[in-house]
C-alpha cells in the first residue's frame, strides 16, 4: 500500500497511463542492483531513487577521484578520496527518504557476482569495463534476471535490454575482449544512457511500453542522432544458447 506522503509525492507519475497505482506499488517492491557508482550510475541511481524504486543496492571498490567530478554528479569536491558508494548512498538517501539504498563496497569478480546479485529483480550494467559486464551479464541469464546495459564513449553512447532466455544477451553482440584504458567521456553522455537505462527499467518493472530488446540503440551526440540496430540471439552464445528462445 502506498502511504499518503507517496501518493503526493509521486502524483504526477501516477497519473502516467500504465502506471496509476497500481505501478506504483511494483516500483515500490523492485529489487535493483546498480553495478556502479560512475558515470552511468549517477543519472541512473537519481531517476530510479526519485521515481520509488523501493531498494537500490549500488556496487563499486573504487574511491572518488577529482577526474570523475565532470560526469559522476552523484559526487562533489568534498568527496574525494571517499568511497564512492557511500557518497553515492548519502545523496540518494537525502534525495529520497521512502527508498532503502545498500552501499557494497566490493570489487565484482567470477567469486561472489551470483552473491552480489541474488535476490534482485534487476540488474544494470554501469560499469566501464568489458570483461566485468560479461560476468554481469553471465549471471543475469544464470538467475533469470533482466539486465539492463548502458556504455559511453566521448559523445557516443549505446543502450540494450536483455530479458534471458527471450532476446539476444550481451556476449552475442561482443566478441572476444576489448583492452582496459582510460577513454574520453562527457558527462552529458552517461546522463542520456544512463536516464534511457533508468527508462527502462521502470517500464519494465510496472509491465508498460517497449523495451529495447533485440535492439542497440546508438546514440550520437556530436550529430544528435540515435540509430537502432537489430540484434540476433547467437545460437552459439556461451553464455545464453542453452535457454533457447527466438
Amino acid at each position: 500500500m502506498l502511504t499518503g506522503n507517496e501518493l503526493e509525492r509521486y502524483d504526477r507519475q501516477i497519473m502516467i497511463d500504465g502506471i496509476g497505482e497500481e505501478g506504483q506499488e511494483k516500483l515500490k517492491r523492485a529489487k535493483v542492483v546498480i553495478a556502479g557508482s560512475g558515470g552511468l550510475s549517477s543519472p541512473a541511481s537519481i531517476y530510479l531513487a526519485a521515481a520509488g524504486v523501493g531498494t537500490i543496492r549500488i556496487i563499486d571498490h573504487d574511491r572518488v577521484e577529482r577526474s570523475n567530478l565532470n560526469r559522476q554528479v552523484l559526487h562533489w569536491d568534498e568527496d574525494v578520496g571517499r568511497k564512492k558508494v557511500n557518497s553515492a548512498a548519502e545523496k540518494l538517501r537525502r534525495l529520497n527518504q521512502g527508498v532503502e539504498i545498500e552501499a557494497v563496497e566490493e570489487t565484482i569478480t567470477e567469486a561472489n557476482v551470483f552473491q552480489l546479485v541474488a535476490g534482485f529483480d534487476l540488474i544494470v550494467d554501469a560499469m566501464d569495463n568489458l570483461p566485468t559486464r560479461y560476468l554481469l551479464n553471465k549471471a543475469a541469464i544464470e538467475n533469470n534476471i533482466p539486465f539492463f546495459h548502458g556504455a559511453v564513449y566521448g559523445l557516443e553512447g549505446r543502450a540494450m535490454t536483455v530479458i534471458p532466455g527471450r532476446t539476444a544477451c550481451l556476449r552475442c553482440i561482443y566478441r572476444g575482449l576489448i583492452p582496459e584504458e582510460k577513454f574520453p567521456v562527457i558527462g552529458v553522455t552517461p546522463a542520456v544512457i544512463g536516464c534511457i537505462q533508468a527508462t527502462e527499467v521502470i517500464k519494465h518493472i510496472i509491465g508498460i511500453g517497449k523495451l529495447l530488446t533485440n535492439r542497440l540503440l546508438v546514440f550520437d551526440g556530436l550529430n544528435m542522432k540515435f540509430t537502432e540496430l537489430g540484434v540476433k540471439k547467437d545460437p552459439n552464445c556461451e553464455h545464453c544458447s542453452h535457454l533457447g528462445g527466438r
